[in-house]
Formats: structure tokens, sequence, C-alpha cells
């Protein structure tokens, strides 16, 4: 199954970067000798086994966005199902920055009306730490304006931090055909072995794709951090031609398990109840397997888990 993604943006606005963090395990500061994207670059992504990401990022110099509305339109805004629009917070452009979005939308409506819409409000680590809030919400509010009748869900992102992770694994979360019955099959699964919370992660790109908690937890920027510490840990367990494959960590609060889930995934199952040994955790993840296995065949029949 294929799902046309269009990464779209002003040059130099940081898109070929986050593309390469994200799916080509780049680390931060190597994107910097990274070059300027020419005219279009397709990728093929292969996502959770049967899910293909059809990646287009799209050169951003102004000779290449007009030629996307005029002679290149069907092409490139042809059966779009998510556009991702990247702003870089300090252009000095912003109103051909917003002229080229507003372009975009105008092709989406026409070609793909179905499509989802991202904006990311990239750069967000070169604006005082003070000023971040006031400012993403100014141009949230713009582009959601702008963005009429679509819809427009925008975050703000920077390649330092989690923030890249989480706006990503909210665009890929849209994109999964079966996530509710997954999400469903995932509490389930976290009832009966009584775990705090359980996180399923993508395990080349280590996005979280679903998650459940049965307990509040303080840190709501968790999940990213985790995908960003773990990812980092995995490349220089490469460097070392070791492979990662799992963890845990223990402590007077609670125990945390990571990993092999199945052939697509890792999974993260919290556990504070310290009747519990982590052997049971073991084995329960184990058992799991098979089950979420038949989950990930798209075309597959339904399954619940029902049994102890």
């Amino acid at each position: 199954m294929k799902k046309k993604v269009l990464l779209m943006g002003k040059s130099g606005s940081g898109k070929t970067s986050m593309r390469s963090i994200i799916f080509a395990n780049y680390i931060a500061r190597d994107t910097r000798r990274l070059g300027a994207t020419i005219d279009v670059e397709h990728s093929h992504v292969r996502f959770l086994g049967n899910l293909v990401l059809n990646l287009w990022d799209c050169g951003g110099q102004d000779t290449f966005m007009e030629n996307y509305f005029t002679s290149q339109r069907d092409n490139i805004f042809r059966n779009v199902e998510v556009l991702i629009y990247v702003f870089d917070v300090e252009s000095r452009e912003l109103e051909k920055d917003m002229h080229y979005y507003q372009s975009c939308l105008e092709a989406i409506l026409q070609n793909s009306p179905d499509a989802k819409v991202f904006c990311l409000v990239h750069k967000m680590d070169l604006v005082q730490e003070d000023q971040r809030d006031l400012i993403f919400k100014e141009r949230e509010d713009d582009l959601r304006r702008l963005s009429r009748p679509l819809d427009c869900a925008c975050f703000r992102t920077s390649i330092w931090d989690e923030t890249l992770y989480k706006a990503w694994s909210s665009i890929v979360y849209q994109l999964i055909p079966n996530v509710q019955q997954l999400e469903s099959n995932l509490r389930s699964f976290a009832q009966i072995i009584e775990a705090d919370e359980v996180l399923l992660f993508e395990r080349a790109t280590f996005l979280v794709i679903s998650h459940y908690q049965c307990r509040e937890q303080r840190d709501i920027h968790r999940f990213e951090k985790i995908s960003n510490i773990i990812k980092q840990f995995k490349l220089s367990c490469s460097k070392l031609a070791a492979s990662f494959q799992s963890m845990e960590v223990r402590n007077s609060n609670f125990a945390a398990f990571i990993d092999i889930f199945t052939s697509n995934t890792y999974v993260m199952v919290v556990m504070s109840d310290p009747s519990i040994p982590s052997a049971a955790t073991l084995i329960n993840i184990r058992n799991a397997r098979k089950h979420f296995e038949k989950l990930e065949r798209v075309d597959g029949p339904k399954h619940s888990l029902l049994m102890r």
C-alpha cells in the first residue's frame, strides 16, 4: 500500500535535514553537509511492513516552486495523501512563503481535496526560549486562517530536540490503515499484563505509532524523548558493529522494558508493581508477538486480544 507524501517549503527551510534524520539515520550535526534539493527527490520508505511512504522532497528554489504550480501541477499534486509544508521561523521572506503555501493549497484542493495538511514551523531553536510560545501561536493562527477550508495541523520543530519526532509521529499516525484496531489491542495487552504504560515504536525510525497508559505520567514529551534517545543509542551500537535488541531500566519506582516486538516494531512496557518479576513481563511480551504480527497485515483478518 503506497501513500504519496509531499514535503514542500522554501529552499533552506530544513526539509531534507528533517527527512534525513527521521528516515536515513542522520544525526543533527551531520545534516550540515547536505546540499540543496534539486527539483524533486523521490524516495520510497517502507513503514510497518505493508505501508510504503512515497516521499516527494520538493526543492524550494523560486524557479522550481513556480514550475510546481504550472507545468508540473498535475504530476506533483495528484493523488496526495499528505502535504507537509515547512516554514523557516527566521525567514525574511514570510510574505513569499505564505504566497507559495497558498498556491500549494489551491493545487491540493483541485487535485487531492482529501489530503491531510501539516505545517511545521521549523528551526525554533533559533528563537529565544521565552518568545517561542508566542511566536508559534501567532504563526499557527495565521496558517490555520490561511488554510481554510482545509484543516491544518501545526507543529513547532527543531532538529536539535524531540519536537521533530513529535511532529513526524503525528503525521505518520494519520497514514497507518489499521491504527484504531492496533490501539484497541494495545490497550487490552496493557490491561492484561497490568502495565502502567505501553508504547509501540516503528522499528526503523523509532517513531511512536501507538500507545496506551493506565496511569497519568508527568512528562508530556516523554515519547519523543525516548524516540530520540533510543535512536541515537541504536546508531552508536551500529558504529561498533553491534545491534540493539532490548533494554531494561529499573529503579525504586518502576521498571521499563524495551524489546523487539514484531518484525516492524519495538515495544516499551512500563511497570510499577514490584510484585511482578521481570521474567513474567518478558514472557508476556514474547507471547503477544505472534498476535501483533497478524495485526500488521493490513489486509488480514481482524483479531482481538481477549485471552489471558
